[in-house]
């Protein structure tokens, strides 16, 4: 999977540095097909067959569309 991170705020670069917080839910993004993501307004919104289960957006708080097992990885 490759996101565009132009548009992306800084925070969430942080995707991709395994010292990152949201480094988990990127190495499970990469291994899964039935996922897709974008960024849209500075944020990341993630979606799993085609319906939206989260969005990250930097410093605020993730929010949890739909139940996922990847929700499970957000560290509280």
């Amino acid at each position: 999977m490759t996101i565009d991170t132009t548009n992306m705020c800084s925070h969430l670069k942080k995707l991709f540095e395994p010292d990152g917080v949201y480094y988990p839910i990127w190495q499970s993004m990469k291994d899964d097909e039935t996922l897709t993501a974008v960024v849209r307004s500075r944020q990341l919104h993630i979606y799993r067959n085609g319906k939206k289960i989260l969005v990250l957006a930097g410093k605020a708080q993730p929010k949890i569309i739909r139940e996922d097992k990847l929700n499970e990885l957000i560290t509280k």
